[in-house]
This record gives structure tokens, C-alpha cells and sequence, in this order.
């Protein structure tokens, strides 16, 4: 190849997945902020079943969303290269994710705990009493340890679900480039999770119940990468053209059954036995493979505004605490007591700085992304 012809990349774009990275985000900022208006002893809406769910569901989403996207880039790398670049996939993960991530933890731990607009009806136990292992923890992308052996950091403890992600994307490429069938790789994480899980419950109920293995448990039930396999099984049945499992999942009577199902379902607040997340993981990931491939589908997400929210959905995640927190004390120094301009206020200044961290912070490094991508996706084929 003569040394000035650009390298080609094929751009990869699924419309609508913007538009449900908000839609997540936007679950887990409504969730958090009727805790934290309860921990002002402000009037709340935390005990409603509705709130109670969707905070971890926004999760699931993001997992799913996250598995199906990274696995389809992986199958698509695989194909037109014949092979998987490990590092490249990593160095790609750290520009997108480290950045935000390690300077929200520099705040939790070194500016947080001593600014005073972030004093107020919480304390930071949590923090300074394991400041050491939870400084550990966090460094070395492991939050969720932390969370479950030393209790919530504020303002930072929603992290935890980064370190799930980066956690078991460490392994994933790996397993991707080694093993030849991605089906029964799927299928294989996601029985070798339920059966853990459920060999857990039952030691814990009828044999041991120890307060190790309840801690074990605590930290499986965070660590949720069935619902990211069940995200990339959805992906593979796309990529393979699958005819007859996707003239199935993109008829219109399965659109309308699994958007009306996780509809009332989530209105209601309703908890499945055994199966919770793993029974939303397969309806949003049958929600995402027809909002994103399906050209007849019943539902579109695609539009200026949600793909302007979910290119910065990241930053609504990470930082939605801190500005929930600043929003309240505001509008109580104002003596303003409003549910509907309460949540407008935190949405608006969470958005704001979202904002302000995309395009001053993690733009420059997605950019940077471009250089180790064979394929192009997301914010890059936009730009």
C-alpha cells in the first residue's frame, strides 16, 4: 500500500441506539433522584415500585446495549481482517471510558469529601473509613468491589457498573480471537452466570449461609454479564443473517408484544422470580435489534435531540449524582418546593455538565479512538 493512500474503514451507524443510551441514562438519574430527595427529607416518590426498578434496569439496558454493539464491532473486525486486535480494543475502551472515569474519581476522593457544596445530609463513612482499599479498588477499575465490601461512596458509587463493563470486557476480545463459535461462547457465559448464581442461593439457603458467600453473591448479582452476553447473542444472530430466528424477532406482532410487555412491566415496577434481569436483558435486547437493523420497524428513537442526549449519556450516568445534589440545595435556598421544577432543574443541570464533559474532555480522546478502529462506529461515523 503506498505510504500517503488513508486507510479504509468501514463505518458501522445503528440509528436509534442513541436515543435508548438516554433513555437508560435518563432511568437511573429519575432513580437516584427520589433517593436523594429522601435523604433531603424532601417529599418522594422512592418507595414507588416504578422508581424502585428503574434504576437498575437503565443498567441492564446499558449492558445490553453494550454487548450487543462491542460484540457485532468484534464479529465485523473478525471478518473483514481475519482476525481480533486485542490491544487496539483495549487502547479504543481506554480513550472512551478511563478519561471521565478516573477524573470523577479524583473528585470523589480528593475534592468531594471537602467541598461545601457537596456537604450536606450524607457523609463520607463510607469513604474514609476503608480510604485505602476503596482507593485501591477504584484505581485498578474494580467499584463494584468496592461498593459491596465497604457500602455507597457518594457521588461515585454509580461507577460500579463501570467496572462490570471493563471487567468483563478485559476477557472479551480474548475469548472472541480464541474460541471459533461465538454461539456456544454466549450461550456458555450466560448458563455458566445462572448456574453460579443459582448454586449460590441454594448453598447459601439449605447448606451454608455464611457471611462470605452472601458477600459473593451480592457482588454476582452486580455482576450482571449474562445480560452483556444476551446483548451480544442478539448481535450474532444479526451478523449470521439468522433468517429464521430474525423473521421471528422482527415481526411486528413480536415489535408490539415486547414494547407493550416491558411497558407495563416497568410502569408497574413489577420484579420477575429468579430470572428479573435476565428476562428484560432478552426484551430490550429484542427492542434494540429492531429499533437498530429492522428498516420495518414500529419504533424510532432516531432524531437531533436524543442522538445530541445519548452521544453525552455517558456523562448523564457519571455525573447526574453531583448535579442532582447541586440542583436541590439550590432550589432550597431559593425555598422552592416543586416536583416537576425539581426535576427539570437536575435534568437541565445535568444535561449542562454532561455536556460540558463531552465536548471539553471526552471528545478529544473519541476522536483519538479513530487511529485503532478498523471499524468505525457510534459518535465517529456522526462526526
Amino acid at each position: 500500500m503506498p505510504e500517503n493512500q488513508p486507510i479504509k474503514r468501514e463505518s458501522i451507524y445503528f440509528p436509534g441506539l442513541n436515543g435508548l443510551r438516554f433513555i437508560a441514562a435518563f432511568f437511573v438519574l429519575i432513580h437516584h433522584n427520589e433517593q436523594i430527595k429522601q435523604i433531603f427529607q424532601m417529599e418522594n416518590f422512592w418507595d414507588v415500585p416504578f422508581i424502585e426498578v428503574i434504576g437498575k434496569l437503565g443498567v441492564i439496558l446499558f449492558f445490553v446495549l453494550s454487548g450487543f454493539l462491542i460484540t457485532y464491532l468484534l464479529l465485523k473486525e473478525e471478518e473483514a481482517t481475519g482476525t481480533i486486535e486485542v490491544k487496539k480494543f483495549y487502547i479504543r475502551r481506554m480513550l472512551r471510558i478511563w478519561p471521565l472515569y478516573y477524573l470523577l474519581m479524583g473528585m470523589g476522593f480528593f475534592v468531594f469529601p471537602y467541598l461545601a457544596l457537596t456537604q450536606g445530609p450524607i457523609n463520607y463513612t463510607a469513604l474514609f473509613s476503608n480510604y485505602s482499599s476503596n482507593f485501591i479498588f477504584f484505581l485498578f477499575l474494580m467499584p463494584n468491589v468496592a461498593y459491596i465490601l465497604n457500602s455507597a461512596i457518594p457521588f461515585i458509587s454509580q461507577m460500579w457498573s463501570v467496572g462490570v463493563e471493563e471487567q468483563f470486557y478485559f476477557q472479551w476480545p480474548l475469548l472472541m480471537k480464541k474460541v471459533k463459535n461465538k454461539e456456544v461462547l454466549l450461550y456458555s457465559i450466560i448458563f455458566f452466570y445462572l448456574a453460579v448464581k443459582f448454586s449460590g442461593f441454594a448453598l447459601n439457603k439449605y447448606v451454608l449461609g455464611s457471611s462470605g458467600l452472601k458477600t459473593f453473591l451480592s457482588f454476582w448479582q452486580l455482576f450482571n454479564i449474562d445480560c452483556m452476553a444476551i446483548g451480544g447473542l442478539i448481535a450474532f444472530y444479526y451478523f449470521k443473517k439468522d433468517e429464521i430466528k430474525l423473521k421471528f424477532l422482527y415481526h411486528k406482532f413480536t415489535q408490539v408484544f415486547v414494547i407493550s410487555l416491558l411497558t407495563i412491566l416497568i410502569a408497574l415496577g413489577i420484579h420477575i422470580p429468579y430470572f428479573h434481569y435476565e428476562f428484560y436483558a432478552i426484551l430490550f435486547g429484542i427492542l434494540i435489534l429492531n429499533l437498530a437493523t429492522n428498516p420495518n420497524g414500529i419504533f424510532n428513537l432516531e432524531n437531533r435531540v436524543l442522538n445530541f442526549l445519548g452521544k453525552i449519556s455517558y456523562g448523564i450516568y457519571m455525573l447526574h449524582p453531583f448535579a442532582i445534589f447541586a440542583g436541590i440545595k439550590l432550589l432550597n435556598m431559593l425555598a422552592i418546593d416543586n416536583f416537576f421544577v425539581e426535576l427539570v432543574t437536575v435534568s437541565l443541570l445535568t444535561i449542562l455538565i454532561a455536556y460540558i464533559s463531552y465536548e471539553f474532555l471526552e471528545k478529544y480522546f473519541i476522536k483519538r479512538k479513530i487511529a485503532y478502529s478498523k471499524i468505525i462506529s457510534g459518535d465517529n461515523v456522526k462526526q
